[in-house]
């Protein structure tokens, strides 16, 4: 038995090939690097990773996949990192903020925190794909969680809801509880408001709770104001037939946020599919229904906009409101991404020449309709599931599917040439414009602009009311398109099969590729690069499911794949054999295949010269794969297979060597025939024509292989392969201690059978012995050798899982167990390179693993990336830091470079060219403005925030950028050359009460209009005239108040209320009396009273104190901007900015933001360095010294060498020497000590 068994194997380690490791290794010229990398490749997602999905502050996006979380790089539509550590479905995954400074103690990191439907919370560190923390307290899926925005206090807080009423704030970096609140109905989802901490709406089962009391210190104290929602359909216009079309029914509704519970058949609220606070906007709230979205104004708890789709439109899923400008992404159930952007209001106060639709309201908020992408073709098994948009550019949206996709749109603008003449009416679409200033500046001539850099930066501010429209006619008109940028697609459905390519040897060294052949249900096979992980081709080869591929050389497989058994359990075999380079099959069987038994399995020999298809209920073939032949049919009494398995061994160098000496004596021959001219019939000549012309025919010698094989009595056969005959060898009787086999695996000497109790036998052909190892795990699937000379690691499939043995030791090396230590079930095995195996599971994913099979979260920087991707979050933070200071003090030595290594900074070579990469990763364009000498200190902290996705940075630059340049214009310093006068447009209405004081007024005055446009209530109407009467509006307040109804109580009151608005007048008596009334009224509790009185005699300065003494701070802030000169009002900011640094409110961010819009720089700079943020302080402290907005005297210049001190000493902890030499110069004597210790370091450094 051993003698006929025994033989020598030729495949060579791929493990000993990395390099050195063969006699070969030093003579090569060439060096290969196939290290495999763990990874995982994801496939289809679950339902319940729907809402599982973010794109973050740091530019990556998250998605759930059933229980593991895939990071995705948008730029590149990499996929960089898969995180497994959930046992469960994935149902919510959130990117934590980056609103708070950055520094060593408090880096740039990849945090991420995801939540499963057993309700554990982990929280990760990206980059290196570990467990910060993990949170379990309750056992149901987590419903929604979102990180604390406002980070002044702790940048780890994690707000959570856990079904079916609880929200638990914890801390999400030790995963301590802080605190935990139950409320009346169960909680759907949460909204916080984008403008103040303490606000958060809650969308229950029944309606919406407001939370105006939320503290991270300890939970709200009320249980929340509660509101009802009539349901748009519910509301009497839908009961009518709408025959005028469904906007003009819609925008009858004007009610539909009530304080009373509504009657049950009026009410149904399950379709309300989202609630959101707007950040475009203070107050503003939108509602998703299926086929609208309602915007409200809080303020009165009124629809003040309606966006409706016409009843042929794809209805709504999701829609994400944008910051930057009033515009919303929507996502179709057709898989459509559409951009509606806010009509500007002057459109619709152009005068039409007919008659104004009577149905149609006076004013409301409209939405036009930009742009929008291609639909996705929606079956039952794909569709859309949810919509990401870019958190820090708004300019990108990315679609992920059902089926594994994700698909990345971005917008493009593009310029539209001048029109004679703008006709404005309120059923076209607005103009857009291009904005006149780009990273906070107005734009000089010489400057150049990146066009698409963000939302912002694409399209300008919407007109408002009193606009006039000239003004704008010299900006350029804009359009938007959506472009795709990007496509991942995943592996399809399971059930897969798996098989890897051959293993790397001295031989194939030059051409090898880790290439892995996927089939897959649909017939088709898919073939992987597994150093990338990217899918390298997608073959259509079959008609039905794939059931087995063997790799017949690097270059071509077979893949049979069988149909579902007729009546008569026949089938349709398809066996194929698929050249790889040109995607080229031909049917390997010819016209065989059709009504047969199902073909159960393949066998390619070692020397890749026959193959056996074995059958269900019918005898094998044997074929020669080289000519496609037939070479053998079994006979019909031939025995049934049940596994099968090829030796590595075979006489191919013996006969090689006999084909050397029969080519060296016909070499000697011809010479002797040469010189002798007699003719002599050698047999030996004769002998090696007819092995020459063999060899030309099949273009290799045929060498004599082995097979063994089992039947269903455990009986083994022994059969040789030779040319075209085969020849029965021994048969071994079967064992006593096993069942029926199930596979086979041979290498080398070893010969392992398992069975179908889980029996495994372990035969060693040289020592003539057998051992048999019972595994208790019942049917041995699958067992595959590890490749690579003397690897003599085994792999085993069982129904409920895999191990991996040694054969030499004969134990088990690890375990992997589904239900114990994973959730998946494995589909099929196979080993990737000696240390790897690969395993692809019923979850839809093909995971490659070490052997100890642990989890497949990896570092991203150890990925075989094939595009280099910009995320500085991957440096260590230190590095990182200083990548910042890099871009942000250029140029160095009067250079402008983005050469790391041409800068002072002493650091490991290793880590400079990693900084490197990062730099050269960054697109041209990007490149190309940052080099630009044009290019400005501020636009550069700016663009150099947006490049870090730094939340903080990017609030504080474009403030500060803003009002910097305005009061520069206001000392009529021309700091910029060639810029169009008027060009400065003002601060966005995002930044709602830093916005200049003008503009505030006007919106706010635009905004009561809305609002007075949609009242339908007394209470509504009320609440107008109050607000009226505080922005100085007296005549139309007046009108509102005399509009109440003779049954009304508060009729008399109101009566008397407008006569004395329009009686006011300036005499000292009555304005004495007033006030006096006012502060009677404010001091028995009835503040807003008080104030309005206060208001009429135009005492708002008054007014204010009294809302601020009384804990008013935002309403005071909001009266001292629309009714106040600016002296009066920067006095009021003053005391609302004292107010938030104090410890209790600790909102030190948010003062400066106010001292910025005030103008207060020297005060700002002062109140950075007190907080230890060196680097922001030196470079506001240079800007503001380049605009002139900040005197320059010896009482200053002391505090001024202080701040560059510092940051001096700042940059010399980061070991960026040529930066601390350059602000220790400037810091003066402050920095004289510092200056000299850096170049005596210098020096030191230059002698050793």
């Amino acid at each position: 038995l051993a003698s006929c068994l025994h033989g020598s194997p030729e495949v060579v380690s791929e493990g000993e090939r990395r390099g050195a490791g063969s006699a070969d290794a030093p003579r090569m010229l060439f060096s290969v690097n196939i290290k495999l990398s763990a990874r995982t490749l994801t496939g289809t997602f679950s339902s319940q990773n729907r809402g599982a999905a973010d794109w973050g502050w740091q530019g990556l996006i998250a998605h759930g996949c059933h229980s593991l979380v895939l990071i995705i790089d948008p730029r590149t539509s990499q996929s960089i990192q898969v995180l497994e550590r959930h046992k469960a479905n994935v149902v919510k995954v959130k990117w934590a903020r980056e609103n708070y400074h950055h520094n060593i103690g408090s880096p740039y990191s990849l945090r991420l925190a995801s939540a499963d439907t057993t309700g554990k919370i982990i929280v990760w560190d990206v980059a290196t794909g570990a467990a910060r923390c993990e949170i379990q307290e309750y056992t149901k899926p987590i419903q929604d969680m979102e990180w604390l925005w406002n980070q002044d206090a702790s940048r780890d807080l994690l707000l959570a809801v856990h079904p079916p009423n609880y929200i638990v704030l914890w801390n999400a970096d030790t995963g301590t509880k802080l605190w935990k609140k139950s409320y009346a109905e169960n909680i759907l989802s949460f909204s916080f408001d984008p403008f103040e901490i303490s606000n958060l709406a809650l969308l229950t089962s029944e309606g919406i709770v407001f939370i105006s009391d939320f503290s991270p210190s300890k939970p709200p104290s009320s249980s929340g104001k509660k509101v009802y929602i009539s349901s748009p359909h519910s509301s009497p216009a839908h009961t009518k037939p709408a025959a005028t079309g469904a906007k003009k029914a819609l925008n009858k509704v004007k009610i539909l946020i009530t304080n009373e519970k509504p009657n049950a058949e009026s009410v149904t609220l399950n379709d309300c599919l989202q609630l959101s606070y707007m950040p475009s906007k203070r107050n503003h709230m939108l509602l998703l229904y299926p086929r609208e979205i309602l915007i409200l104004d809080l303020e009165v708890n009124q629809t003040v906009g309606i966006v409706a789709i016409e009843r042929t439109g794809a209805p709504f899923l999701q829609v994400i409101p944008c910051r930057q400008r009033d515009a919303l992404f929507c996502l179709h159930e057709n898989g459509c991404i559409t951009l509606r952007i806010r009509r500007s209001n002057s459109s619709s106060l152009a005068l039409p020449a007919e008659e104004p639709d009577p149905d149609q309201p006076a004013q409301e908020l409209a939405y036009d309709l930009h742009c929008q992408c291609d639909a996705i073709r929606v079956t039952k098994t794909v569709r859309p599931f949810n919509m990401v948009c870019c958190a820090v550019n708004e300019n990108s949206a990315a679609l992920i599917v059902s089926d594994g996709r994700v698909m990345l749109w971005e917008l493009k603008s593009s310029l539209l040439g001048p029109k004679p003449h703008y006709s404005y009416s309120s059923s076209t679409t607005s103009p857009l414009y291009c904005p006149a200033s780009f990273c906070g500046i107005p734009l000089s001539t010489q400057q150049k602009k990146l066009a698409d850099l963000s939302l912002d930066n694409m399209i300008g501010q919407s007109l408002t009311v009193d606009e006039v429209l000239p003004k704008v006619l010299h900006q350029q008109e804009v359009q938007l398109k959506f472009l795709l940028t990007g496509l991942l697609s995943g592996l399809p459905l399971p059930p897969f099969v798996i098989r890897m390519c051959p293993p790397l040897t001295t031989k194939n060294i030059k051409n090898y590729q880790p290439l892995l052949a996927v089939g897959t249900s649909n017939g088709s096979v898919l073939v992987y690069h597994l150093t990338s992980g990217l899918l390298y081709k997608e073959l259509s080869i079959h008609s039905c499911e794939v059931k087995g591929i063997e790799w017949a050389s690097l270059a071509s497989f077979l893949s049979f794949a069988t149909s579902t058994p007729n009546n008569l359990g026949l089938v349709r075999n398809e066996l194929q054999l698929v050249d790889l380079a040109t995607g080229r099959s031909i049917a390997f069987r010819g016209e065989r295949g059709n009504d047969e038994p199902p073909i159960e399995m393949i066998k390619i020999s070692h020397l890749k010269q026959f193959l056996v298809v074995v059958f269900r209920d019918k005898p094998l073939e044997l074929w020669d794969i080289r000519t496609c032949t037939l070479l053998r049919e079994m006979a019909k009494n031939f025995p049934a297979v049940t596994a099968l398995e090829w030796s590595p061994s075979h006489n191919l160098k013996s006969l090689r060597r006999k084909q050397l000496a029969v080519r060296e004596a016909m070499a000697r021959q011809t010479v002797v025939s040469d010189t002798e001219t007699n003719n002599v019939e050698s047999p030996m000549i004769s002998l090696l024509q007819e092995a020459e012309s063999k060899a030309e025919f099949s273009q290799n010698i045929s060498a004599r292989e082995h097979f063994i094989f089992t039947d269903n009595d455990g009986q083994a056969f022994h059969l040789t392969v030779e040319g075209n005959v085969m020849k029965d060898g021994v048969r071994i009787p079967p064992d006593g201690d096993m069942g029926s086999i199930t596979c086979i695996a041979w290498k080398g000497d070893v010969l392992v059978l398992g069975d179908v109790d889980g029996n495994v036998n372990f035969w060693d052909l040289k020592a003539r012995l057998s051992r048999g190892i019972p595994t208790h795990r019942g049917w041995v699937k699958k067992i595959r050798f590890g490749p690579g000379k003397g690897n003599m690691k085994l792999l085993m499939m069982f129904n409920d899982g895999v191990e991996v043995w040694d054969t030499k030791e004969i134990q088990m090396v690890s375990s992997l167990r589904t239900g114990r230590n994973v959730s998946y079930k494995v589909l099929d095995i196979d080993w990737c390179s000696s240390d790897k195996v690969v395993l692809a599971s019923d979850d839809g994913c093909i995971r490659v693993l070490e052997i100890a099979m642990k989890s497949a979260s990896y570092r991203i920087d150890e990925q075989e990336l094939t595009d280099p991707i910009w995320c500085p979050y991957l440096l260590l933070p230190r590095s990182c830091l200083v990548l910042k200071a890099f871009l942000l003090h250029q140029p160095w030595n009067g250079q402008y470079s983005l050469g790391i290594m041409q800068i002072q900074y002493s650091e490991k070579e290793e880590i400079k060219c990693l900084m490197q990469e990062q730099l050269n990763s960054m697109s041209n364009d990007i490149q190309n403005q940052l080099l630009d000498p044009e290019f400005q200190l501020l636009q550069r902290c700016l663009l150099v925030a947006r490049l870090f996705g730094d939340e903080a940075e990017l609030l504080f630059w474009t403030v500060a950028a803003h009002y910097l340049y305005r009061f520069s214009k206001r000392k009529d310093l021309v700091v910029l050359s060639g810029i169009q006068e008027n060009a400065a447009s003002p601060l966005d209405i995002c930044y709602d009460i830093l916005c200049e004081s003008s503009y505030f007024q006007k919106s706010q005055i635009e905004r009561v209009n809305l609002q007075e446009a949609k009242r339908t209530t007394y209470d509504h109407t009320r609440k107008c005239a109050d607000q009226l009467l505080l922005l100085g509006q007296t005549d139309r307040a007046v009108q509102l108040l005399l509009e109440t109804s003779a049954e009304n109580p508060s009729y008399y009151c109101d009566s008397l209320k407008a006569c004395l608005v329009t009686t006011i007048t300036s005499s000292g008596p009555s304005q004495s009396t007033i006030k006096l009334v006012a502060t009677n009224m404010i001091a028995n509790g009835k503040l807003a009273e008080g104030v309005q009185l206060l208001c009429l005699i135009d005492k708002a300065a008054d007014a204010c104190r009294y809302l601020q003494t009384y804990g008013e701070w935002n309403r005071a802030a909001w009266l001292a901007k629309v009714r106040l000169n600016p002296e009066e009002c920067t006095e009021v900011l003053k005391r609302w900015v004292d107010h938030l640094c104090s410890p209790q409110v600790n909102q030190k961010s948010k003062a400066i933001l106010v001292l910025l819009s005030l103008g207060c720089f020297r005060k700002v700079a002062e109140m950075l360095h007190s907080m230890r943020y060196f680097d922001r302080a030196a470079l506001f402290l240079e800007a503001c010294l380049k605009y002139g907005v900040i005197e320059v005297n010896e009482n200053t210049e002391k505090f001024y060498n202080a701040v560059y001190a510092d940051y001096a000493r700042y940059l010399k902890i980061l070991n960026l020497k040529e930066g601390a030499i350059l602000f220790s110069t400037k810091a003066g004597d402050a920095g004289a000590e510092l200056l000299k210790d850096l170049h005596q370091s210098r020096e030191e450094k230059t002698t050793s």
